[in-house]
């Protein structure tokens, strides 16, 4: 049941059913509906809904203190999960900054680059190269960064607009994933902006090792990651990993970039990382970049909830239940399953032009030609009425227009890492349903 009238305002006036209860995979309204998780939210939910393990630590910790400012306090929770990341990150990235979500982990990653800069003498570096598409959040400093011009264009003229190369989109290009020279084909593109700049102005490069919203799940063809390290290091430029929808496990790795066994400057996670528990997310930094800044002087910057003791009770629980159930094992078993069937469904609708992914991080484009990958007419609105169409059948996905915000239309599913085999028929049957009815009423 819905109320007539709500206060509440987010980015348009539509309305959704009132939530009664989440568990598992599951989501119930208070009208009796239920609905399948199948993005995680927007990629958050990894260990799915209402885990007791990490409600009892919450629970536990609720008892001991639920705040606690950090320019007054250390907390134990704090500590011991700044701990757990320096472990999981690569030999070298051993200092952590906590915040809320994922646009303040790359706001902290963009400020602290430049910190750096100042610190060792070169204030002339100031650029942050970026690629086309990206999201890296809605932040002014974030959106400098994101190439979606839906959401960057009306607030262009009160930032500063970081220069941009293609994202490695070797499908849409005609390209073969598999061979290096196509990853080092878009890592020039790189090598080419960097030296267009001018090498001495360029601060860093940020990077999705997998693409999330505004690229639908897109895998790096090969050679491209070690490229772009190598680019970086050549130049002294820092490379920055944003890892706040890929991180957390589900590609079957706690960070995706360990696909590769490249090691960034620095890295962002949030979302999967405290997996919608509480509301948390961490930048992850060299151990040399940070005592350079300090040793300057300071990083002026921070953010009120930084490392709240809640929060970091949850993350740390939701770190043990991933271990504990083996859900990253279960990411790729499960994953390697959806992405099979989703590749199955190729051969039912025609308009489904590519699937990419990686473990419980998978996606498919659809397109008017899988011959010359051209979209679906704009006016379709594939993006948002497939969504309904999977809504309205009690399954939920994730989509945005695949190609640069204008046109093109992708579609995450990204169930829970804990999602079984039953699940997953019940996925793609409710899958196949909004599909059916999407196709009939668009009389494709």
């Amino acid at each position: 049941m819905m109320q007539d009238t709500s206060r509440l305002f987010y980015g348009s006036r539509r309305r959704r059913p009132k939530l009664a209860r989440a568990e598992g995979v599951y989501i119930d309204a208070v009208d009796g509906r239920r609905w399948l998780d199948g993005s995680s939210g927007a990629m958050v939910c990894n260990i799915g809904h209402s885990n007791p393990a990490v409600l009892s630590a919450m629970r536990a910790q609720m008892e001991v203190a639920t705040f606690g400012y950090r320019l007054h306090f250390e907390t134990e929770p704090a500590e011991r999960l700044a701990d757990r990341l320096a472990g999981i990150a690569p030999a070298g990235l051993g200092r952590v900054f906590f915040v809320s979500g994922g646009s303040e982990a790359v706001e902290s990653a963009l400020k602290l680059a430049r910190s750096h800069a100042l610190a060792i003498g070169e204030a002339q570096r100031w650029k942050v190269i970026s690629r086309f598409p990206a999201y890296h959040g809605c932040t002014l400093g974030a959106l400098s960064v994101t190439g979606y011009a839906p959401m960057t264009a009306p607030y262009a003229p009160m930032m500063a607009q970081m220069p941009k190369v293609s994202a490695p989109r070797a499908w849409l290009d005609g390209l073969p994933l598999d061979d290096p020279a196509t990853g080092h084909h878009y890592a020039d593109m790189l090598e080419a902006q960097i030296l267009e700049e001018g090498p001495e102005t360029v601060l860093a490069f940020i990077v999705e090792p997998i693409g999330g919203a505004s690229t639908g799940a897109l895998v790096p063809p090969a050679g491209y990651m070690p490229r772009i390290r190598e680019i970086c290091d050549r130049y002294g430029v820092l490379l920055i990993h944003d890892e706040v929808i890929s991180g957390g496990g589900r590609t079957g790795r706690f960070l995706a970039a360990d696909h590769w066994g490249v090691v960034p400057d620095m890295i962002t996670i949030s979302k999967g990382f405290g997996s919608g528990y509480m509301p948390l997310g961490a930048l992850i930094a060299r151990d040399t970049i940070v005592e350079t800044v300090l040793d300057h002087g300071s990083y002026p910057h921070g953010f009120t909830y930084a490392g709240n003791p809640l929060a970091c009770a949850a993350g740390l629980a939701v770190i043990d239940e991933i271990e504990r159930q083996g859900m990253m094992e279960n990411a790729v078993a499960m994953g390697d399953l959806l992405h099979l069937r989703l590749r199955a469904m190729m051969q039912r609708y025609e308009i489904i032009g590519d699937v990419r992914g990686m473990g419980l991080l998978q996606a498919f484009e659809l397109v008017s030609d899988r011959a010359t990958r051209a979209p679906l007419p704009k006016h379709l609105d594939a993006y948002d009425r497939l969504t309904e169409a999977a809504y309205d059948e009690g399954l939920i996905i994730y989509a945005r227009r695949s190609r640069g915000g204008h046109e093109g239309d992708h579609f995450i599913v990204a169930p829970p890492m804990i999602v079984t085999l039953a699940q997953m028929d019940e996925i793609m049957e409710k899958l196949g349903r909004a599909l059916d009815r999407f196709t009939a009423e668009c009389g494709l």
